[in-house]
């Protein structure tokens, strides 16, 4: 449908580690067993496609740790957000310029942008005006890797549609950078609805040292070591609904912070859970990074 009416496009020249296309998720379908997915740092995404003038839930690209190239088919405007990258643009006859963080670039027909890899936070987001009309799944053109629902990753050769741009134009070419996480993030969570399923004093051991987030991280959930957190029951619970920032602690007393591809439910007990405007903070931290978590009360 898109593919057959759109006029203009993004060709992608090169992934880095890893590319998705996502918007705003599939809120409202965890009775059919879908989770929401969607941007993990919703609020740069929404920023990305506002200096664009899109709607807040135009699907744009997620760029880990940097690393893209997509040329423009079509004359196209653009805006970077997230994680901060060395970017530039090269035009057809190959003269290249530096291109804006949180701010809108011209890519003009046959013009390339190239993002290097960011010097802090994790995640880019790469908006286009217009919005990515792929195709949607369930409602939503967001990629949830672990469901494998959602438009497949973007390789190299890929050709995005875009569609058309809104009726009005950006009002602001810029926004204020905002600044990323260079020592140890403190995130707020409140308390779990398992937290009396651990020894008394494991709330406070979580948040009195600093977790460091492992390799084997990814858009389903953070993987952290640190202080392990014992439990005062045995066994395991029946299936439960799970949301984004949960802290759920298996067996081995590590932790783990879920993403935006959380499953949607899970068995092992819920200590705590990362208020919703740090979980986007917790999706721009690095592995090897340290993050600390700070108990608030609701």
């Amino acid at each position: 449908m898109a593919e057959r009416s759109a006029t203009r496009w993004l060709e992608v020249l090169a992934t880095g580690p890893m590319v998705t296309v996502q918007d705003l998720g599939r809120p409202g379908r965890g009775d059919l067993g879908v989770g929401r997915s969607g941007a993990a740092d919703q609020a740069a995404f929404r920023l990305a496609n506002r200096l664009l003038a899109n709607p807040e839930d135009a699907a744009a690209l997620e760029v880990t740790l940097g690393g893209l190239q997509v040329r423009a088919r079509g004359d196209l405007l653009v805006a970077l957000s997230g994680a901060p990258c060395p970017a530039t643009v090269a035009d057809s006859a190959g003269r290249t310029r530096g291109a804006g963080h949180q701010a809108v670039e011209v890519l003009p027909d046959g013009a390339t942008l190239r993002l290097g890899v960011p010097r802090r936070g994790l995640r880019t987001y790469v908006a286009v005006r217009g919005g990515l009309d792929v195709p949607m799944v369930l409602g939503s053109r967001a990629t949830d890797v672990m469901a494998g629902l959602g438009p497949e990753r973007p390789a190299r050769g890929a050709m995005l549609p875009v569609g058309p741009p809104p009726a009005r134009f950006p009002h602001v070419d810029l926004a204020p950078v905002t600044p990323f996480y260079a020592g140890e993030p403190v995130l707020d969570v409140l308390a779990g609805p398992r937290d009396d399923w651990f020894v008394p004093g494991a709330l406070e051991l979580l948040c009195s040292e600093p977790y460091e987030v492992t390799v084997d991280s990814n858009r389903v959930g953070m993987r952290l070591r640190g202080p392990g957190l014992a439990r005062a029951r045995d066994g395991e619970l029946p299936p439960e609904g799970m949301v984004p920032g949960a802290l759920q602690v298996p067996p081995s007393g590590q932790p783990t912070l879920f993403l935006a591809d959380h499953p949607v439910t899970g068995g092992y007990p819920v200590i705590a859970v990362v208020r919703t405007p740090d979980v986007d903070r917790a999706a721009q931290v690095r592995p090897g990074q340290r993050v600390r978590f700070r108990l608030v009360r609701a």
